[in-house]
């Protein structure tokens, strides 16, 4: 009979006969063998061809074999523990019938890492795992690093959330799965996304159509997102009878958001002056959503970044929750990752000053 994930054995010579040993550096190493009973769900924990085996090996630096239903890793004592509790993790993500994506590998071998701290930070995490929430369509969406983690805790715990970092790290689709988890529960009546229309460095002239038509190449990163958390047909009905708005910023002077969720994306391109106007809008039981990279803004030399000054100024007041990302919670792609930390350190070696 099988043994079940929880039933894995650590080495050691009185039990397995298979001793641990040390290394000349002193790391004590050992070997971790575990079974699923599921032979159909193992595979699905292993990837094709190995692949998310192949991930944690790399990430870990360990050695993982499969055969058949059981995998036995080898390698330092404290990661082959942390590798047996990424693939118990797996393995009930693949139970619920949840993705097993790359990305999802990334996400439990940061969650498992915390799993596994003798004084975690915050207790939750050690017994329930990273901050999730659920919408209709997509099911449970789970923080993949302690960064987003904290971002959902912030989200749920204040009514204005300023979130800033580097590209690829999930604020803005994070953001709009939240966003669109309250609508369903009926927390708010409404989404308001909005987003400043700056070009990337071009100047694209005149657009044709509606006010709608002109903004849509804008704000097709926002409209991406709430296709991955909602039905396309909702979506469009919610647009038709106002549920969901989308508008640009320069549009949101004199009103007053109440009962919505309002999302500013790409923050970093509004002015000091559209961010003051931008947060003031906040009216009863609503939510603010501020996400941005001051590393790429578009706005002309010299001209202060709105996000950048909230940020100093609103940082640390009553029902305003800040997080701040860095180039090693990137979860779009390990090259991004790369990208993101090579455009860092060269912007550092630029400052006068820094180490070389």
């Amino acid at each position: 009979m099988p043994l079940k994930p929880s039933e894995t054995v650590l080495s050691a010579k009185p039990v397995a006969k298979q001793p641990r040993s040390e290394t000349s550096d002193g790391v004590e190493r050992g070997e971790v063998s575990i079974a699923f009973e599921d032979n159909k769900l193992a595979a699905l924990v292993f990837g094709q061809y190995d692949q998310n085996l192949a991930r944690i090996e790399r990430r870990l630096s360990v050695s993982a074999s499969a055969n058949g239903n059981r995998v036995t890793v080898k390698g330092p004592l404290d990661a082959c523990g942390h590798a047996r509790r990424v693939l118990e993790n797996l393995y009930a993500r693949a139970q619920q019938g949840l993705p097993m994506t790359q990305g999802e590998v990334d996400g439990a071998i940061q969650e498992s890492a915390l799993q596994g701290t003798l004084f975690p930070k915050d207790a939750e995490v050690k017994t329930n795992g990273f901050a999730q929430f659920s919408t209709r369509k997509r099911g449970p969406v789970r923080a993949r690093n302690a960064a987003q983690d904290h971002y959902i805790q912030q989200l749920r715990l204040h009514e204005l959330t300023l979130a800033e970092g580097p590209a690829g790290t999930g604020k803005t689709w994070l953001a709009v799965g939240y966003a669109v988890s309250l609508l369903e529960q009926g927390v708010v009546e409404r989404l308001v996304l909005s987003r400043p229309a700056v070009e990337a460095g071009e100047r694209l002239g005149f657009l044709p159509g509606d006010m709608r038509e002109k903004v849509d190449p804008y704000l097709r990163p926002v409209y991406d997102a709430l296709n991955d958390f909602m039905e396309s047909r909702l979506v469009e009905r919610g647009m038709q009878t106002g549920m969901i708005e989308v508008a640009p910023l320069a549009f949101m002077r004199g009103r007053t958001l109440s009962n919505a969720v309002v999302l500013l994306d790409e923050a970093q391109n509004a002015t000091s002056m559209q961010m003051k106007m931008f947060l003031t809008r906040l009216g009863e039981n609503s939510r603010m959503i501020v996400t941005g990279d001051p590393s790429q803004t578009d706005l002309p030399p010299g001209q202060k970044s709105g996000l950048s000054e909230a940020v100093s100024l609103l940082r640390g007041l009553e029902g305003v929750g800040h997080v701040a990302f860095s180039e090693g919670d990137v979860v779009r792609h390990d090259l991004v990752r790369r990208i993101v930390g090579a455009y860092e350190s060269a912007a550092r070696r630029a400052i006068p000053g820094s180490a070389r």
